[in-house]
């Protein structure tokens, strides 16, 4: 497969064509910072709920603040209403955000239920009307996320996509799933390609993508420009470094030492804590430490037991003692 190259778009250029999932409890600040330092391409906040935006709810603010050592940085934008995803659109990019993507693909029973995300796929001509709106009201690029469609009796992404290119988006990412499967079965990357032909704005190919092996198998099935990551990059914040060095110069970085691993999971704790405060944060931490850990010898005793703790100093000891049994080590181990 040849190398892809920088991807565009609008005048945004991205060096690296492996871009950030947005995932809701997972791609916060903490996170994105992990994976923008191993060379992620673009990354993306969580989902944000366009009418707490407005409200300006403290903890929707906090999932959309942008900082220098992530930019460029996305925010996704949910909701129903093209004046207040607008609205919001607009108070993300005076922020600095450096691009704005509309959620058309979010399968939750409670967007859904909302008539937001891949809701919106059953009714293009609001569809069109939120995008439009969204394009108008900021400088920045603005791009979409959607899925195949609503079921298997219903594949309008490429429709969809078109509707998308003529209301002013500047990038279509396709999930390789309908709504109704969910994240069940296999996501259908030959199924992106039709959107691909529909339209000549750039198109990123997402779902199962967990290694650079799937990432080129995805795009050669899809024809897509660039790939997104989601699920896979849990607990890997160097992953999307990796695929996207892979894919544009055709060598990755090496998979990290056992050390080296656990100690990006200890800064990253430690991070989490910052970011939320001691309390909140240790029950944020507590996925992210199992995902961490998964398949070092003895992670599923571990997790049992860290899953419990409520003593932020004690999770980290116990992190570091785990750290140690692995044969990590490091300076920063002890300190708090």
């Amino acid at each position: 497969m040849s190398l892809l190259p920088a991807l565009k778009i609008g005048p945004l250029v991205i060096d690296h064509p492996a871009l950030m999932a947005p995932m809701s409890g997972v791609t916060d600040r903490p996170f994105r910072r992990l994976a923008h330092r191993f060379g992620a391409g673009l990354v993306y906040s969580e989902m944000i709920a366009s009418s707490q935006m407005i409200r300006a709810h403290a903890d929707t603010l906090r999932m959309s603040t942008p900082c220098d050592d992530e930019f460029p940085m996305a925010v996704q934008l949910a909701g129903n209403e093209p004046e207040v995803m607008a609205e919001a659109a607009k108070m993300n990019a005076d922020r600095g955000a450096a691009l704005i993507d509309i959620n058309m693909g979010c399968p939750v029973k409670k967007v859904v239920k909302g008539y937001a995300g891949s809701a919106l796929m059953k009714d293009e001509i609001l569809a069109g009307r939120i995008m439009e709106a969204v394009a108008k009201a900021v400088s920045v690029p603005v791009t979409v996320k959607m899925r195949l469609g609503w079921d298997a009796d219903h594949l309008n992404a490429p429709s969809l996509a078109r509707i998308a290119e003529n209301s002013g988006m500047r990038m279509v990412t396709v999930h390789g799933r309908t709504r109704c499967q969910m994240y069940t079965g296999t996501a259908d990357w030959t199924q992106v390609r039709a959107v691909k032909q529909a339209i000549s704005l750039p198109v990123t190919v997402n779902g199962d993508i967990l290694d650079v092996e799937t990432a080129r198998q995805a795009l050669e099935q899809s024809g897509a420009d660039a790939v997104m990551i989601g699920r896979g990059a849990q607990g890997r914040p160097w992953l999307l470094g990796q695929i996207g060095a892979a894919l544009r110069y055709g060598a990755a970085p090496q998979e990290p030492s056992v050390a080296e691993r656990l100690e990006i999971l200890l800064e990253h704790f430690d991070e989490i804590l910052v970011h939320y405060g001691r309390e909140k944060g240790l029950r944020v931490a507590r996925k992210h430490v199992a995902w961490g850990i998964h398949g070092l010898p003895g992670s599923k005793d571990f997790r049992e037991t860290f899953q419990t703790e409520d003593c932020a100093d004690t999770a980290r000891r116990k992190i570091v003692d785990f750290m140690s049994a692995q044969g990590g080590g490091g300076d920063r181990q002890q300190a708090a």
